[in-house]
């Protein structure tokens, strides 16, 4: 298995055409080793979003190629995108989409029901990845019964229920306050220790300073990047 877990080769992304074309990536070029706790840095209009969500299956590029594990992605069906988002990837936002009519454990059980996952299998592995993120005794809570902290560690586990072999944080901490900041956090910080692969997008310096790499984008290229210890926890 290669220790190249995500490639971006030459990928431009371009919208409009004309006098109007906006290239939100120009020529990106960019890799995530297995075990890699990266952050990606810019300013707004720099291109880190749009390259997160190429990265993550939800968008295509105009050119270049993308490789996830190896494989091409860009030119799958949306079908088989879809079963690589659910079994290759996790995703942490800043709003945490967590379906509100349903309890904590539901909604990390929800990846595992799209990937055929027995009924009690789901439930033991849910209970586990709230486990893993402080909430085991909040099971039975729906979104609305949980603070947001509480409710990004929820979307945590979500992502991390299927083993995935990315993480993609956008901007996870953005509608925390610094202590739930700082909590959330230590939660990357110790998946990170267990070998979770992790790319995070975000404009808060502190934030970044957790990783082990921090690029810095701008006009849809990586200008910077900076190699650095992990801060502690």
């Amino acid at each position: 298995m290669s220790d190249c877990v995500a490639e971006l080769i030459n990928v431009c992304k371009v919208y409009g055409a004309g006098d109007s074309e906006v290239r939100a990536l120009d020529g990106l070029n960019l890799s995530v080793q297995r075990g890699d706790y990266l952050a990606v840095m810019g300013a707004s209009g720099s291109g880190k979003s749009t390259a997160m969500n190429i990265i993550g299956c939800l968008d295509r590029p105009s050119s270049g190629s993308y490789r996830l594990n190896g494989l091409a992605v860009e030119g799958l069906s949306d079908d088989a995108l879809a079963d690589i988002r659910n079994q290759e990837l996790g995703f942490v936002f800043q709003q945490f989409h967590l379906l509100p009519e349903l309890t904590a454990l539901e909604n990390v059980m929800l990846p595992m029901v799209y990937a055929g996952v027995p009924l009690e299998q789901r439930r033991q592995k849910a209970t586990s990845a709230l486990d893993r993120v402080g909430l085991g005794h909040r099971l039975g809570n729906r979104p609305n019964q949980l603070s947001g902290g509480q409710q990004q560690r929820v979307a945590v586990a979500r992502a991390i229920i299927n083993q995935p072999a990315l993480l993609l944080a956008d901007e996870p901490t953005g509608a925390l306050d610094s202590r739930t900041t700082a909590e959330v956090l230590a939660i990357f910080d110790d998946l990170h220790a267990q070998g979770i692969t992790i790319l995070l997008v975000t404009h808060e310096h502190e934030v970044g300073a957790r990783a082990q790499r921090v690029v810095q984008f701008r006009d849809g290229r990586v200008v910077e990047e900076e190699p650095h210890a992990l801060a502690p926890a």
